[in-house]
Formats: C-alpha cells, sequence, structure tokens
C-alpha cells in the first residue's frame, strides 16, 4: 500500500469514529495519527513520537495564551458584562425600527471579543435579549437569527482561541492574526447589523420600534460595561505597539478583569470558583485537540499527503482565485458537519502548504478559514450555536432558529467576498504593527 493512499485510508478512518462513534475529536486524531504512524514506521517509533509530541504541546509556554484569554472570558462572562452590553446598546439604537435585533448583534459582537466563546455568548445573550425582543413582538426568526449568528463573531474577534491556534500551528504572529481578525470581525458584524436593516424594511412588522431614550440615559447606560471595553482596547493596543506578547497579552487582561470585577462587586466566591472551573475544563479540552491534531499532524507528515496536495493543487489548470475559492467551499462544507477548531487542525496541515504556494499570504489566508469555517456554527447538521439558542428558547422551534439564520448567511457570503477581492480589509491593520 502506498503512502498517500495509507494517508487517505488514516482520513477516512478518522471522520468515520467522529461520526459514527463520537469519540472526542482530539482523542480521535490522536488514536489515528499514532496507529498510523505505527504503521509505517514501527511500533516503537509511534510511541517515542506519542511522548514527543504529547511533552512538547503540554509544555509549550507559547500556548499558556490559551488558558489565560479563556480565563478572561469566563470572569467577564460570570460576572454580568453581557447583560451591561446589551443595556448600552439598546439604550443608544433600541428605538430605531429593528434596533433591539441590531443592538443584540453589537452586543453579541463586543461581548464575544471579551468572552472568546460562541456557546457561552450564544447562550447568555439569549437569556438576556430574547425576552426582550419578545416583549417587543419581534418575529422569532429575526431575533434567534440574530442571536445566534452574532454570537459566531466570537470565533473571530479577538482573542480568539481559533486564532491563537491557527498561528501556533502555522508559526505566524498572533498578534498581526488578532489585528487581521479584528477588521473582519467588524466588516462581519456590520454586515449582519445590515442584514437586520434590510429585513426590517422590508418585513415591518418583523421589528418594531422601541421606546426612545435620552441622552442623559445613553450616557449612564454605559456605566459597567465600558469598563471591560476598555480592557479589550488596552490588550489589543498593548499588542500593537509590542509593548507585552501575546502570552503577556492574556496574563494583563486576566488581571484587570479581575480587578474590575472586583470593583464592581459584581463577581461571587461561588462564581469565581465557577470559573476557574470551566477554564480548566475548556483549556483541557482544547490542550487535548491540539496534542491530537499535532499527532494526526506527524502521520499526515510522514505520509506526504499535504505536500503531494499542494503540488497537484497548484499544477491545476485554474486561476489561483478559483483554486482557493474550491478550497473555501471545502471549508465551509467540513464546518457544516464538524467542529470549526477541529476542521481547521485537521486541514491545516494539507491547505496551509498550497496557500503559501499558490503566493497567498498566511494572515489572510488565516483569517479568512476562520469566517468561513463560522458558517458551521449556524448551519446544520452540526449548527452548535443555533442549537444552544434552540435549546435556551423554550418557545421558539428549532426550525425557526434555522429558519432565521438562512437570513443571514448572505452577510456571511458577501463578508468572504470582499475579503477575497479586497485583501486589505483583513492585512491593512496587521500591515501597521512593528
Amino acid at each position: 500500500m502506498s503512502l498517500t493512499l495509507i494517508g487517505i485510508t488514516g482520513i477516512l478512518i478518522l471522520l468515520f469514529i467522529l461520526f459514527v462513534f463520537g469519540i472526542p475529536v482530539g482523542f480521535a486524531m490522536g488514536l489515528v495519527g499514532f496507529l498510523g504512524f505505527a504503521y509505517v514506521m514501527t511500533t516503537a517509533a509511534g510511541v517515542n513520537m506519542l511522548a514527543t509530541v504529547t511533552w512538547e504541546t503540554f509544555s509549550n509556554y507559547g500556548l499558556t495564551v490559551i488558558p489565560l484569554f479563556i480565563f478572561m472570558g469566563q470572569i467577564a462572562f460570570y460576572s454580568g458584562v453581557n447583560e451591561k452590553l446589551y443595556t448600552a446598546a439598546f439604550t443608544w439604537i433600541g428605538h430605531v425600527r429593528g434596533g433591539l435585533a441590531m443592538a443584540t448583534v453589537m452586543a453579541c459582537a463586543a461581548f464575544s471579543a471579551i468572552c472568546g466563546s460562541n456557546a457561552a455568548t450564544a447562550a447568555t445573550m439569549t437569556t438576556v435579549a430574547l425576552p426582550q425582543m419578545t416583549r417587543y413582538k419581534y418575529n422569532p426568526m429575526l431575533s434567534t437569527g440574530a442571536i445566534a449568528c452574532g454570537s459566531t463573531l466570537g470565533v473571530v474577534i479577538p482573542p480568539s482561541v481559533v486564532l491563537i491556534i491557527y498561528g501556533l500551528s502555522t508559526e505566524q504572529s498572533i498578534a498581526k492574526l488578532f489585528y487581521g481578525g479584528f477588521g473582519a470581525g467588524i466588516l462581519l458584524a456590520f454586515l449582519l447589523t445590515l442584514t437586520v436593516y434590510i429585513l426590517c424594511t422590508l418585513f415591518p412588522a418583523w421589528g418594531p420600534v422601541g421606546e426612545k431614550t435620552t441622552l442623559k440615559e445613553k450616557i449612564s447606560s454605559l456605566a459597567g460595561a465600558v469598563e471591560m471595553l476598555i480592557l479589550f482596547a488596552i490588550v489589543m493596543v498593548g499588542l500593537f505597539v509590542g509593548l507585552f506578547t501575546p502570552t503577556e497579552a492574556g496574563a494583563v487582561g486576566s488581571f484587570f478583569a479581575v480587578v474590575i470585577a472586583v470593583f464592581q462587586k459584581t463577581l461571587s466566591w461561588k462564581n469565581f470558583y465557577n470559573t476557574i472551573f470551566d477554564t480548566l475544563k475548556v483549556s483541557c479540552m482544547v490542550f487535548v485537540i491540539i496534542a491530537g491534531a499535532m499527532v494526526f499532524g506527524r502521520f499526515l507528515a510522514i505520509t506526504r499527503i499535504p505536500f503531494d496536495i499542494a503540488s497537484w493543487v497548484s499544477g491545476l489548470p485554474f486561476s489561483k482565485l478559483t483554486i482557493m475559492a474550491i478550497i473555501f467551499l471545502i471549508y465551509a462544507l467540513g464546518g457544516m458537519v464538524m467542529d470549526s477548531l477541529a476542521l481547521l487542525l485537521i486541514t491545516i496541515p494539507i491547505f496551509f502548504p498550497v496557500a503559501v504556494k499558490l503566493g497567498y499570504d498566511p494572515i489572510w489566508f488565516g483569517v479568512v478559514i476562520t469566517v468561513i469555517t463560522t458558517l458551521g456554527a449556524v448551519t446544520p447538521p452540526v449548527g452548535a450555536t443555533a442549537y444552544v439558542v434552540g435549546g435556551m428558547a423554550k418557545t421558539v422551534p428549532l426550525e425557526k432558529v434555522f429558519q432565521g439564520v438562512l437570513y443571514f448567511l448572505p452577510a456571511y457570503v458577501v463578508c468572504i467576498i470582499l475579503m477575497m477581492l479586497f485583501p486589505q480589509l483583513v492585512l491593512y491593520l496587521p500591515g501597521l504593527l512593528k
């Protein structure tokens, strides 16, 4: 059996294990990678590789950035920042038609930027925003669609764990990825908000006008929310000017998040314990996925599949843009059936060399595929974020949630097309970094 056929067989077995038996993706990748490596080389070599990769992963100082930013997000979650952000957004634009849904998207963008978790943003914003939109008789499809799609911004807007892992996997600057993701996230948030405006223009009854507020009420609504937004700005500016590394940025963000929560008296001892527990749980899950992906990547490397595919694709009689569009279509379809982080870790060893060989910027490629895989968070059969919203919204059937999501999908498509046609939308801010 040729090395290429062995590699393809390993990929197919991995997907079969994931889909049929439901084994956690990190363990599945590690198992297939170890068995494949041992089959091609020797059992002793496989054991040695497994031990080496595990040690390198869990002793890697650079990976400490992950639990630090997760901890920062958990502090924001348990200290009730979500409600304050939503109240501020609602006070400023809730009086316009569709304003509640627009405020929801903006609050999702702000909270997910701090929290970094799709599921946490979806759960909290459903709890906070949906009752308000129901009260003002918003169409359930508009309400749930805005929450589900707005919550996906957490994968794109920094601090994004997905972008961190992409940077570590491909040896790219995490700071540049953050700034590229910031530009893409703002663009996607604008397009989602524009979608709300268009829908409420076409169907005025979907987003009735809310209550007007005075300027004094608008300013007072910022209390409690602006501190966390300033914290986010400190982290991003510190990275931009080179004041600290991404790992140090995570430590600074975590420290000041705790300080803000303490001074605002919004974090109880019970919630602080929950913060530590959830941070450990999520961090361990991510580390296991990374270790499994590294083992699987070693297996793919010895089969030379990534290099063979890169050579084959780059030699196709198509334009660079067409080839990249095909790759992006594969990511869009893959995101519908796999978790975005798992999909990226499995495919980066295959498609990253292709993108580089075609001459595309690695930062641009990482940000764009991150945006594309966010589609998987709201589209069936996985659609984890949509399922969270459907589970939390007891009065709205799941099919209505997915119908609402469909109205927002063109925003993702337009965002991806704009980033392909105008790469500077992603690369301008990273290009300013020292």
